[in-house]
C-alpha cells in the first residue's frame, strides 16, 4: 500500500514537470493567448484531483478566460461579477472564510495571482480529492497549480503589454509623421516691413496641436492672412487642417472672392470628414494699394481690429463655422476702408479660455487690456509680454488648449499723406 502511494505521487510528480515543461515550450513559441488557455484548461481538467475551477483574468473587465464543471451543475460564469470581498483577497485563502453567495459559494480555494502588486487573476478551485494525500501533497498541489496559473498568466500580460506598445509604437510614428506635416503647413517667412509687419506665435497644447495660421501672398498689392482652428487632436485633426490648407492656397491662387473660398472649403471639408469635424476659421484679405480690406469670420473668435491704440473694433461678420452644414447660412462679407494705419490682432480660444487655479479665464477684456498697454511694441515683443501675462494668470494650471497669436500691423499713413501733398 505505501508503495502504491509512493508511485502514486511520483506518477503526479512526473504529470506536472511534463506540463509545466509543455506550457513553457508554448510560451516561447509564441503561442496565441487563447492557445496558452486551452493548454492551461487541458492541463487542470487531466489534474484528476480538481472538481471544478474557473480563472478571471483582468482585462477591461474581469473576464472568464478558462472553466470547468462537471455533471448536471454545469454553469456559465461569464458575466458573474467578483465579489468586492473576493477583490480585496491578496493570498491564497480558502472560500469558506469569504462567506461567498452564487455562484461562488461551492468552491474550496481562492488563488490570486499577483504581479507586483497588482492581481492580475483570481482562480476559483473546487473540491480537491485527497484520496491517499496528506496535508502536505495537498499543499504541493496547490502550489504547482497556483505557479501554473502564474506563469500562464504573466505570459499573457507580456503578450498584451508588448501588443500595446507595438501599437503605441505606430501611433508615435503617426505622430512624428503628423507632427512633419503640420510644421510644413506654416508659413516659413512672413513680411516685416516699415509698412506691413506679420507675426505669429504658436503653442500646441500637446506635440500635435490643431491650430493653423498662414499668409499667402495673392499679388504684390494684395495678401490673404487665416487663422483657425480644427475640432478634435492627433492625426485626424492633422490630416483635415492639411487638407484645408492645400485647399486655401490652391483657391487663393485662383480666386480673391473670399465668399467662394469659404464655400469651397467647407465643401472639402465636409467631404474630408464626414461631419465628424468642423473649423473655426478667420479669413482677411488686404489690399494696400487702395487701403481697403475684406474679411470672413467663419465661427471662429473675433479677432481685434486697433485703428489706433484707443479705437478697437471685434471683427465677427460672416458665417457659421464649416464642416457641418452643406449650405452655409448667413453668408457675409465685410469690407473695411480706410485701412491706412491699424494691428489686426488674431488669436484662438486656447488664450482666452485659459483659466488660473480659481477656475476664472483669461478672457478677452485682459487681452484687450494688455494689447492696448503694449501697442507701442513691435509684434514679436508684444507677443512675448501676452504669453508672459497669460503664464502669471494661470499659475499652476495647464493650459487648456493650443494657443495661436497672429498679429498685423499696417502703417501707410505717413506715405499716403506725402502722395497726397504731391
Amino acid at each position: 500500500m505505501l508503495q502504491e502511494i509512493t508511485n502514486l505521487k511520483l506518477r503526479r510528480r512526473e504529470l506536472e514537470r511534463n506540463a509545466l515543461i509543455e506550457t513553457i515550450r508554448s510560451i516561447n513559441n509564441n503561442a496565441p493567448e487563447e492557445a496558452l488557455f486551452r493548454l492551461y484548461h487541458l492541463t487542470l481538467r487531466s489534474n484528476m484531483s480538481i472538481s471544478k475551477f474557473v480563472l478571471f483574468v483582468k482585462d477591461q473587465t474581469w473576464k472568464v478566460r478558462a472553466w470547468h464543471q462537471s455533471g448536471e451543475q454545469q454553469a456559465n460564469y461569464q458575466g458573474a461579477e467578483l465579489p468586492e470581498s473576493v477583490l480585496a483577497v491578496r493570498e491564497p485563502i480558502a472560500c469558506a472564510a469569504l462567506d461567498l453567495d452564487l455562484p461562488f459559494n461551492d468552491f474550496s480555494y481562492l488563488l490570486p495571482v499577483r504581479h507586483k502588486t497588482e492581481v492580475l487573476a483570481y482562480l476559483f478551485i473546487g473540491r480537491i480529492l485527497t484520496d491517499h494525500l496528506d496535508q502536505e501533497e495537498l499543499n504541493v498541489s496547490l502550489d504547482y497549480i497556483e505557479a501554473l496559473t502564474n506563469i500562464i498568466v504573466v505570459a499573457v500580460e507580456n503578450k498584451k503589454l508588448a501588443r500595446k506598445q507595438k501599437e503605441q509604437d505606430a501611433i508615435n510614428q503617426q505622430l512624428k509623421i503628423a507632427q512633419e506635416v503640420q510644421t510644413l503647413l506654416l508659413p516659413k517667412t512672413l513680411p516685416h516691413t516699415d509698412q506691413i509687419s506679420i507675426q505669429a506665435s504658436y503653442q500646441p497644447h500637446h506635440n500635435l496641436g490643431g491650430d493653423y495660421y498662414d499668409y499667402i501672398r495673392i499679388d504684390e498689392n494684395r495678401f490673404l492672412v487665416c487663422v483657425a482652428d480644427v475640432s478634435g487632436k492627433g492625426v485626424p485633426a492633422a490630416i483635415l487642417m492639411s487638407n484645408f490648407q492645400a485647399g486655401l492656397r490652391t483657391l487663393a491662387r485662383q480666386t480673391d472672392d473670399l465668399k467662394k473660398i469659404v464655400l469651397e472649403l467647407n465643401s472639402l471639408i465636409i467631404e474630408n470628414s464626414g461631419g465628424e469635424n468642423f473649423i473655426t476659421a478667420f479669413f482677411f484679405i488686404y489690399d494696400k494699394k487702395n487701403h481697403t480690406a475684406t474679411y470672413i469670420n467663419a465661427g471662429h473668435n473675433a479677432p481685434l481690429l486697433f485703428r489706433s491704440q484707443t479705437e478697437v473694433h471685434s471683427l465677427q461678420e460672416g458665417t457659421t463655422i464649416l464642416g457641418i452644414f452643406k449650405d452655409l447660412p448667413f453668408l457675409t462679407l465685410a469690407t473695411l476702408e480706410e485701412m491706412d494705419e491699424f494691428l489686426l490682432f488674431c488669436f484662438t480660444d486656447g488664450f482666452t479660455e485659459t483659466s488660473n487655479e480659481d477656475g476664472q479665464e483669461f478672457g478677452e477684456e485682459s487681452l484687450i487690456t494688455y494689447i492696448t498697454r503694449y501697442y507701442h511694441l513691435n509684434q514679436e515683443k508684444l507677443h512675448e509680454k501676452l504669453f508672459s501675462y497669460l503664464n502669471s494668470f494661470r499659475g499652476n494650471n495647464g493650459f487648456a488648449d493650443d494657443i495661436t497669436l497672429l498679429s498685423c500691423r499696417v502703417s501707410f499713413k505717413e506715405n499716403r499723406a506725402k502722395t497726397q501733398q504731391g
